[in-house]
């Protein structure tokens, strides 16, 4: 099938791309990093049809163009909170995305919901509080952030307990690993930097991406006519 041809073609790219970043090539980044998300994308795009599949290409069009945004985030800081932006836009259309994937014919544990959601409040005011010395000007937009990927990661944590399984998982692993991914980003900026921190930046984000996508396509599966 095409798209499956797209996948693989995806994590070989990712695969190069990792190398490059890892042995200290970032010049490259304008070459390579701006083809990452796209091959993902045709790989959604050329898939069988599903309720949904609009919506993640339009998360997966947001994130690209963050990518390609925070590219130019060394020429001005213009560019960092337009990435931020696109990113934001991008989580926003992801919980939108997990909401549809809801159909409430599962029960949810609701110890367990309170649990995961009280870990996630705490990580976004840990987090918020840890960095707020150091933003600056960007207080606002970087707790704004904080909150939408949040309120992302519990999207997916409630699709985690009433989604099928295995698929609901690879959902809640990307969000997981999306937040680590933008962790690492702000404690590098705003903190202090990270020895390679482009290098595990991208390896979780790029993880991140294709966990979300794959786990949507399973929780989509063929209708049985």
């Amino acid at each position: 099938m095409r798209n499956a041809t797209y996948f693989k073609t995806y994590i070989v790219f990712c695969i190069v791309y990792l190398i490059v970043l890892f042995l200290g090539h970032q010049n490259l980044d304008l070459f390579l990093k701006p083809v990452l998300i796209p091959l993902l994308g045709f790989g959604v795009y050329f898939h069988r049809p599903f309720p949904s599949k609009n919506v993640l290409l339009t998360a997966l069009l947001f994130s690209w163009i963050g990518d390609v945004i925070l590219l130019f985030a060394d020429i001005g800081e213009i560019y960092f909170i337009l990435g931020l932006v696109a990113f934001l836009i991008s989580h926003i259309t992801y919980c939108v995305l997990f909401n549809k994937q809801i159909t409430g014919e599962i029960q949810i544990n609701k110890v367990f919901f309170g649990i995961g959601s009280l870990l996630i409040a705490f990580y976004l005011i840990g987090m918020v509080l840890f960095l707020m010395p150091n933003l600056g000007d960007l207080k606002i937009p970087v707790t704004v952030y904080a909150a939408v990927i949040s309120t992302m990661l519990l999207f997916a944590f409630n699709g985690y307990l009433i989604w099928t399984k295995p698929a609901s998982l690879y959902v809640f692993l990307g969000a997981i690993v999306f937040v680590i991914s933008d962790s690492i980003l702000a404690f590098n900026k705003f903190h202090a930097q990270i020895e390679k921190s482009s290098f595990f930046i991208m390896l979780t984000y790029l993880v991140a991406q294709y966990l979300i996508v794959v786990g949507i396509l399973k929780l989509n599966p063929k209708k049985v006519e």
